[in-house]
């Protein structure tokens, strides 16, 4: 048994009926870090099982609702599981911030090259397919029959496809999803804060504007500041100011751009290949389907969101998360739907492909918008972008936290834990002024990232659940599995051959 295991109960024990005895309760563990990933409990009836100090950090008042959860003591550690409170808002705020973000604003491009049916068509099932992958990871997160807890997406990979295959799978992508992220983020937060500067001071009176660079630095630092916070129930807060400026933009961006009316001599007709070719026009055709995919992130934090939520045979943390999971995901339709058609609508086939909705606003609606007005939606999108770089840059935290407890067996002392989130915070933004040209084979990454969230569940159901072969599930999983690392490949295919035939600006160290 593990020194630093704590006492567990890896199943129920179902007592004969009329005996009075007491059945136990399913507690789940997670697996992460301990070496003995089942804790067991011993079954001698009245035996009090204590609960660790340390994981009840803010004193007895939560002792009762922990105990429902008892972790490993360096799982208690780590900033994803240090704290098991969470509830169904928390959830939702998480689920939400991460749903929605400034990806959403370039689906009126895709609806350039689909068109309006095929546009809306792909967009709704999209949406469908990517919320039924997401209630297989809500489901899978906890294992009643031998009382696991996956609180991370890789430690459901490597339980499905084993420690080394999920390494090449899932580790690239899940890397990605979080660090790619925190980049993209600075990206769009630095120079959406210049964009702010500009429109509020207005050309007359800046003087001495700041560089691209330096308003990149601007934004880290705010960001760096931020992730100070502990763990990711610190957060719920910054989640849910963020869920809800990511609702102000994209509401707000649609209603002005409907509002003012359509363009000139605005057209639907789909965008036609520079080349004119039918192969050219094939591969358009699948980079619009990975906008629309690239849409539909955060499925490489929805265990971990769960993760800070207690769980119990008779409480298990699945029913509050999918409530939670419903509410937030009724709230992204409400805003992508609308900013998609709406958008498409207003500009047509006139919207920049850099920059979507955004860009489109202020180069067409500019002079027609009130000052203020624009000021407004460019802060929400700092405000969200600074937001969500915490929930993104979590995983980032806990997986390099884990490697000092691993090492240590104890937990990082609080200047280590700053020293690391402010230099994976200063790395990002390294990143971001050395390769700004990132953004342009975002669809190419994107196509390898994509079976997170569309393929990878599908696979992890059908090893874990093991449902009836041939059964209507068995087929329906296989299929989306299947098809989702098809149109991996695809996309891939795509963003090679875009990159390829349009070329990119490698500029290093030359933000625009």
């Amino acid at each position: 048994m593990d020194d630093y295991a704590v006492e567990e109960s890896s199943g129920a024990i179902t007592a004969p009926e009329g005996s009075g005895a007491q059945t136990p309760q399913i507690v789940y563990n997670s697996p992460s870090l301990s070496r003995s990933p089942l804790l067991l409990v011993s079954s001698t009836p009245g035996k009090r099982i204590r609960t660790p100090r340390f994981i009840t950090p803010l004193g007895s008042p939560l002792r009762k609702a922990i105990k429902l959860t008892k972790l490993d003591p360096e799982d208690a550690w780590l900033p994803i599981t240090e704290s098991r409170n969470g509830n169904a808002y928390y959830a939702a705020y998480h689920t939400l911030c991460s749903g929605i973000g400034i990806q959403a604003l370039i689906l009126p491009v895709s609806f350039t090259i689909l068109g309006w049916t095929w546009g809306i068509i792909c967009l709704s099932l999209a949406f469908i397919w990517q919320l039924y992958t997401l209630y297989l990871l809500v489901q899978l997160h906890e294992s009643p029959e031998d009382g696991i807890r996956y609180s991370r997406y890789m430690q459901l990979a490597a339980a499905t496809f084993g420690e080394k295959l999920s390494k090449f799978l899932a580790a690239f992508p899940i890397m990605y999803l979080s660090a790619g992220t925190c980049v993209a983020l600075i990206v769009i937060g630095g120079s959406t804060s210049r964009m702010f500067y500009q429109t509020v001071c207005g050309p007359p009176t800046c003087s001495q504007p700041l560089t691209t660079v330096q308003w990149y630095l601007v934004f880290t630092c705010a960001a760096v500041l931020l992730s100070q916070l502990p763990n990711l129930n610190s957060i719920a807060g910054v989640s849910l100011i963020g869920a809800l400026t990511a609702v102000g933009y994209c509401t707000g961006i649609w209603t002005v751009s409907v509002a003012e009316g359509r363009l000139p001599n605005v057209s639907y007709n789909p965008v036609r290949s520079v080349t004119h070719d039918d192969i050219s026009r094939i591969f358009d055709v699948f980079n619009a389907l990975g906008m629309i995919a690239f849409a539909f992130r955060g499925h490489n934090l929805i265990l971990e969101i769960q993760a800070t939520m207690p769980s119990s045979e008779k409480h298990p943390s699945n029913i509050p998360m999918w409530r939670g999971v419903k509410v937030a995901y009724s709230v992204v339709a409400m805003c992508l739907f609308p900013l998609a058609i709406g958008g498409y609508w207003a500009y047509g086939y006139m919207i920049p492909a850099n920059g979507g909705m955004l860009t489109a606003l202020i180069a067409f609606r500019g002079q027609d918008v009130a000052r203020w007005v624009l000021g407004l939606i460019s802060l929400f999108v700092i405000i969200n972008a600074v937001s969500s770089f915490q929930l993104y840059g979590m995983p980032m935290f806990d997986e390099i936290e884990s490697i000092y407890t691993r090492r240590f067996k104890k937990p990082c002392p609080w200047w280590l834990r700053s020293t690391i989130r402010a230099l994976f915070g200063y790395g990002c933004f390294f990143l971001a002024v050395a390769i700004p040209f990132l953004g342009s084979v975002a669809g190419l990454i994107g196509g390898i990232a994509l079976p997170v969230t569309l393929a990878y569940p599908c696979f992890m159901w059908l090893k874990i659940k093991k449902p009836k072969l041939y059964s209507p599930t068995w087929w329906l999983n296989w299929g989306l599995g299947i098809s989702g690392m098809g149109l991996s490949a695809i996309l891939v295919a795509a963003g090679v051959y875009v990159v390829i035939n349009t070329g990119i600006q490698v500029s290093f160290f030359k933000p625009q």
